[in-house]
């Protein structure tokens, strides 16, 4: 008996759940406008008005989820006209303008040998330290990031840089990708 009276209490707040939440559907008045429903919110603030490219005034109303068509929105689409810059949108390549006159920068061009390759990017490891044990290498703890590493005089470190030299205030570095040498002071904190 209780469980039917429960489950007759659950349909009937189902049904008052489902109908008072359905969207009461809003009926246009004599002007083409939806009417607003009581149920929705009614908003204050109104956009600024935007300029189309020729310059008229285009008043932005508050767009709505009504389905009815807007004629005056239509027509106000169809009076846009693209006034760009005279460029072809649909080339993949931008056009090139051919210069006047050489300039002056034109003549040395040639007697330029090839570029010269990047510079190889820097080590980012810092040396912040160095241990060692009675009968054992010497060692150095270094960072890069958050990893920190422990190395020895010749041993590679994260796969890339090779431990060259451990001197009491540096590390010489080798980064084995790059051909890169470089030396790293010890750093304090």
């Amino acid at each position: 008996m209780v469980a039917i009276a429960l489950m007759g209490v659950a349909v009937v707040f189902l049904v008052f759940r489902l109908v008072g939440s359905a969207p009461t559907a809003a009926a246009p008045t004599a002007t083409g406008t939806p009417a607003v429903a009581v149920s929705q919110p009614a908003t204050t603030s109104r956009p600024a008005p935007r300029t189309k490219a020729h310059g008229k005034k285009v008043s932005t109303a508050p767009r709505s989820l009504d389905p009815t068509l807007r004629y005056d929105w239509l027509k106000a689409s169809e009076d846009t006209k693209y006034e760009g810059t005279g460029r072809n949108i649909f080339l993949a390549q931008a056009e090139i303008p051919q210069p006047i006159a050489p300039g002056a920068t034109d003549k040395n061009k040639g007697n330029e040998g090839p570029p010269l390759p990047p510079p190889p990017p820097p080590i980012n490891l810092k040396f912040f330290g160095f241990a060692s044990k009675s009968g054992e290498a010497k060692k150095v703890f270094l960072s890069e990031g958050e990893d920190v590493f422990i190395a020895a005089e010749g041993e590679v470190v994260n796969r890339h840089y090779k431990v060259l030299r451990i001197s009491p205030t540096s590390v010489e570095i080798e980064d084995v990708l790059n051909n890169n040498r470089q030396s790293i002071p010890l750093t304090l904190g």
